[in-house]
Formats: structure tokens, C-alpha cells, sequence
């Protein structure tokens, strides 16, 4: 006999209990909330009276969301304003929000972790001084940095090489 799954029946309160501890444990945007509530196959009236007690109760805050997001994204996975914008947008957060949020981050650090990824590329790469920089400027822009600061960072890198 084959196993078969049940389907669990939460109610709205069991679903916004659930929807509290999980946006409790970690910043989530609406569109990650809305994509768990229909996955505990909540109806969509109750999934937007669901998103807008959270948001009451500041369990939901977009603005919170992008800027947490952004900073993670920079620190963590070295990621460039154009990568976390799309990501952001991806996750439907608000252009306003995205421009706060990117517009918080910090320009030296960001400037330390472009130069740190292009120092850390270069000394993996070998060849003549434009195949370093085509290729470290791909891998910077891959990662999400504005191309013009990645060739002007790369450019002030490789000219500091021997």
C-alpha cells in the first residue's frame, strides 16, 4: 500500500500564529509570506487579513525588509547594488524602498568589497594584464557592481601589480 500524505487543514489563527514565529525568526518581505500562506493552502481572503495583521503589528515591515536585506547581501555574499536590486525586486518589494535601502549602504565598505573581490580574483587568474582585466571585470560585474567603478577598480588593481 502506498503511503499517503494528508493534506494538514490550519485554521486562519493557527495560520497567523505560524505566520508570526516565521516572520519573527527572520526578516521576510510580503511576497515571502504570501508564498507560505498559500503553500498552508490559506484562502485569499484570509491570507491578505493574515499579511495586514502582521503588517499592524510590525511583524511585516517592506522598508525594515530591503534594508536588512541589502546589508546582508553586501556583508555576507558580496553582492553589488544592480544584484540586490533585481533580487528585491524579485521578492516585490517597492522601488522607494529599494532606493532607501541601497542608498543606506555604506559607499567605503562597499568600495572595500569590490577592491577585496578583484584582489582575491587577480591572484587566482594568470595572463597578460587585458586578459586579467576582462576577466576580473566579468566576474565583478557577474557579481552585481556597477561596471564603470569595476573597471576603474580593476584598473587601479592590476596597475599595482608588478
Amino acid at each position: 500500500m502506498a503511503n499517503l500524505v494528508k493534506s494538514k487543514i490550519i485554521t486562519t489563527f493557527q495560520a497567523l500564529e505560524k505566520a508570526r514565529n516565521y516572520c519573527a525568526y527572520s526578516e521576510r518581505s510580503q511576497y515571502d509570506v504570501r508564498v507560505k500562506l498559500q503553500e498552508w493552502s490559506i484562502d485569499q481572503v484570509s491570507l491578505e487579513s493574515i499579511i495586514s495583521t502582521l503588517v499592524e503589528e510590525n511583524f511585516l515591515n517592506e522598508e525594515r525588509f530591503a534594508k536588512a536585506f541589502a546589508h546582508g547581501k553586501l556583508r555576507i555574499n558580496h553582492w553589488g547594488r544592480v544584484k540586490i536590486k533585481m533580487a528585491l525586486r524579485q521578492h516585490q518589494v517597492s522601488d522607494r524602498c529599494i532606493k532607501n535601502a541601497l542608498n543606506e549602504l555604506d559607499e567605503d565598505e562597499y568600495q572595500q568589497i569590490i577592491i577585496k573581490e578583484a584582489k582575491k580574483k587577480i591572484d587566482l587568474l594568470t595572463g597578460s594584464k587585458a586578459i586579467l582585466h576582462k576577466k576580473t571585470v566579468t566576474f565583478l560585474i557577474g557579481k552585481g557592481f556597477e561596471s564603470d567603478l569595476c573597471c576603474q577598480i580593476v584598473i587601479n588593481q592590476i596597475n599595482q601589480l608588478k
